[in-house]
C-alpha cells in the first residue's frame, strides 16, 4: 500500500497562533511546522462516519482523537487549567481502553483515549 501514514491535520482557525499555544500548554502537542511533532507508534484510525452521527457535534465535520498516557493525570490538569472534559462509562471499552471529551478555545472536539494494556 503507497500509504505508509498520517504526515499532517490541518484546519482553519480564527486564531492560529493562540490555537496553538493551546495545544502546546494543555495536551503538550506541537501544532506547526518548526517543531514536528514526533509521536509514538500506535494505532491510528482513519474512519468516515455517517453524515448524521451522534458521536460527535453535528455542527462539526472532524473530530481529533489523541492517544494519551495517564487520562486521569490529563484530565484533572485540564480541571485545573479551568478546561471542562466529559467522560461517558459507556464510551470506555476494557479492550479498548478510556476515553474523555474536551473542545479547544475555538470549539473544535478532542477524544482523548488512553489505550487498555496490550490494546491493538
Amino acid at each position: 500500500m503507497p500509504v505508509t501514514g498520517i504526515g499532517g491535520i490541518f484546519f482553519r482557525a480564527k486564531d492560529p497562533a493562540a490555537l496553538q499555544d493551546w495545544y502546546r500548554s494543555h495536551l503538550g502537542t506541537y501544532i506547526d511546522y518548526s517543531t514536528p511533532w514526533q509521536q509514538e507508534a500506535g494505532p491510528t484510525v482513519f474512519m468516515p462516519f455517517a453524515a448524521d452521527t451522534d458521536y460527535f457535534a453535528p455542527d462539526r465535520q472532524w473530530m481529533i482523537n489523541l492517544r494519551v498516557r495517564d487520562l486521569d493525570g490529563l484530565l484533572a490538569a485540564l480541571h485545573a487549567a479551568g478546561i471542562e472534559a466529559t467522560t461517558n462509562p459507556d464510551w470506555d471499552m476494557p479492550e479498548i481502553g478510556r476515553f474523555a471529551r474536551v473542545h479547544d478555545p475555538e470549539g473544535n472536539p478532542i477524544e482523548l483515549w488512553e489505550p487498555a494494556p496490550g490494546a491493538p
